[in-house]
C-alpha cells in the first residue's frame, strides 16, 4: 500500500485526486498508476481502472484471476465493477469512502452473488495515511 500511495502523492502533484493504484500477481507490482482524469479529461480515468488496463496488456488476458488490486481509496461502483468483470481474486483497499464506496461503504459489488464473479475486500491497509492525503487535498481545493 504505500506504493500506492507513491501513486496517490504523484497524482496530487499533477493536480488530480490523490489516488493511487497497483495491481499485484504474487509478489510482483505487474501495473501501477494514480487517477488522470484531469490530465486525459477522461471521467473514466480512475486509478484503478488505468492500473487494471495496464496489467490486463502486460499479462495479455483481461483474466486478472491471480491478481490483487490495491487502491488507496475505496473503489467506486465504476471501479469495482471493473475489478469484477476483470475477475480480480481480491481488492485491497486504504481509506473507506462513505459518499462513493462500493466495496462495503455504500454498496457491495465485490460480494453480490448475483453478479458472475465474488471477490474478497480488505479494508483498511494503511488507513490513516491514506484517508490524510485525500483530506489534506480536498481541504486544500475546497476552500
Amino acid at each position: 500500500m504505500s506504493l500506492a500511495l507513491d501513486e496517490a502523492r504523484q497524482a496530487e502533484a499533477e493536480g488530480e485526486v490523490p489516488v493511487g493504484a497497483l495491481v499485484v500477481v504474487g509478489r510482483e507490482i505487474v501495473a501501477a498508476d494514480h487517477n488522470r482524469r484531469e490530465q486525459l479529461q477522461d471521467p473514466t480515468a480512475h486509478a484503478e481502472l488505468l492500473a487494471l488496463r495496464a496489467a490486463a496488456s502486460r499479462l495479455g488476458s483481461w483474466r486478472l484471476v491471480d491478481a490483487s488490486l490495491y487502491v488507496t481509496l475505496e473503489p467506486c461502483p465504476m471501479c469495482a465493477g471493473a475489478a469484477v468483470a476483470a475477475r480480480i481474486r481480491r481488492v485491497v483497499f486504504g481509506a473507506a469512502d462513505p459518499k462513493a464506496g462500493a466495496c462495503g461503504s455504500l454498496y457491495n459489488l465485490c460480494s453480490d452473488p448475483r453478479l458472475n464473479h465474488e471477490l474478497s475486500v480488505v479494508p483498511g491497509v494503511l488507513e490513516s495515511a491514506c484517508a490524510a492525503g485525500l483530506k489534506q487535498y480536498f481541504h486544500a481545493h475546497r476552500h
